[in-house]
């Protein structure tokens, strides 16, 4: 096999395993912009794989750039090959393959930018009326996740504050019982296809 087809294989392999290492954080922002919510779960089950995926795409990436930059053979007269690579063949293609693969590694930690902020209008509300629950959930892997759980159930009337976090893997929401319940919410959050698993009253 030939260097450049080597370099080629090795960043093509680089790419591909950053853009799957966050897949799992991409579908959310996809089924926001969609509008399709019922995907962001899709490939939730990744999450695993996601240290080995990014193992892989340095390594693969750090091995495209050695065969990119270690000296190139003599041709038969002894002189190097100066012919002018191919756009794909170059180090600024490398350059460039190798920025979008950091990005998409970097991507659970901003995805949350592409989600647009649902500050609830508080309006009177009966003191007897507002109650507050925890919402266990499954499937929850980034900031994505968290957002698109919150900007389902800010969807329905009633809620007066929610807050989700992937690392606790829950949902505390506050709302007004007299025009949303348990269950609606726990509809919404499950629209998502990040699954309640337990729900408890404060």
């Amino acid at each position: 096999m030939t260097p450049l087809k080597s370099t080629n294989k090795f960043t093509s392999a680089g790419l591909v395993s950053a853009f799957a290492a966050s897949l799992c954080c991409i579908t959310p922002v996809i089924a926001l912009f969609a509008g399709t919510s019922g995907i962001a779960a899709t490939f939730s089950w990744i999450e695993p794989a996601r240290p080995y995926l990014i193992g892989l795409s340095v390594v693969a990436l750090a091995f495209a750039w050695y065969l990119k930059l270690k000296p190139q053979p003599a041709d038969d007269c002894g002189c190097p090959a100066e012919a002018k690579p191919k756009l794909i063949q170059s180090k600024t293609f490398l350059l460039m393959v190798t920025i979008f693969a950091a990005m998409m590694i970097a991507f659970p930690y901003y995805s949350k930018i592409f989600f647009p902020k649902t500050e609830k209008q508080i309006v009177f509300v009966e003191k007897s009326n507002v109650q507050s629950a925890e919402f266990k959930i499954r499937g929850m892997t980034c900031e994505g996740c968290t957002e698109e759980v919150k900007h389902e159930v800010n969807k329905l009337q009633g809620i007066l504050k929610s807050e989700a976090s992937y690392q606790n893997a829950n949902a505390m929401v506050q709302f007004d019982n007299s025009k949303t319940n348990i269950a609606e919410i726990t509809k919404a959050i499950n629209s998502t296809g990040y699954k309640v698993t337990q729900t408890k009253l404060k």
